[in-house]
């Protein structure tokens, strides 16, 4: 009896010698190998100044921060979205700008805004769109989906918007809106028309007044 017990226990000892000798595996995840598939570099809270040729352009506010880079180029992430100051050369507020979302796009120098877009100037022209892009390179903006803009004079809607980075010369195609009769015909009355064509309109800059002569 004694030796009937004893063989089971021998038989399970060398079953269990022989798992132990066995090579373990190392369970390890497979590497990833696109390297814009993950943030080189994440940032939070951000508070940054933007320049460009050595000018003071843009400031960005942002919750965070992503940047992705493969071997031929560049981009930052703001999935949390996007608030921006644009500078002139004088450092003076230009205008502002907000978004969901955006992206910057380091080698073409173009930033992209998705989501609710909106940008107010100093002259107090007001923007709203889903859609817009600032070309650094080429000095403009633009869009390619439905966009509304509205200044002290006129509001104009379209499916096309093109302007220059000051929002000073702007167009509008596929509009319509409520615009200055003088714009048509020289005259002062206001009118409402809808428009299937091309609509360019140039908003002046404010010039400086003069300043009065003091009096001794």
């Amino acid at each position: 009896m004694v030796k009937k017990s004893v063989i089971p226990i021998l038989l399970l000892l060398h079953i269990l010698f022989f798992i132990s000798c066995e090579k373990q595996r190392e369970h390890i995840a497979p590497a990833i190998h696109e390297r814009d598939s993950v943030p080189m570099m994440t940032t939070y809270g951000v508070n940054q100044l933007i320049s460009d040729s050595g000018v003071i352009k843009y400031k960005i506010v942002t919750e965070r921060w992503e940047i992705y880079q493969n071997e031929t180029s560049q981009k930052s992430v703001f999935i949390k979205g996007a608030f921006l100051e644009q500078f002139d050369e004088s450092f003076h507020v230009q205008s502002y700008i907000q978004c969901d979302t955006a992206y910057y796009y380091t080698d073409k120098q173009l930033w992209e805004l998705r989501g609710r877009v909106k940008i107010l100037t100093k002259d107090g022209l007001d923007f709203t769109s889903e859609e817009l892009f600032l070309d650094r390179r080429a000095h403009e903006l633009y869009s390619r989906k439905y966009s509304k803009l509205v200044t002290p004079k006129r509001t104009l809607q379209g499916s096309y918007f093109r302007s220059d980075e000051r929002m000073t010369r702007y167009l509008v195609t596929n509009s319509r809106g409520s615009f200055e009769k003088s714009d048509f015909t020289g005259e002062s009355d206001t009118t409402t028309v809808a428009v299937d064509s091309l609509n360019t309109f140039s908003r002046p800059q404010a010039s400086p007044r003069p300043k009065m002569p003091t009096t001794p």
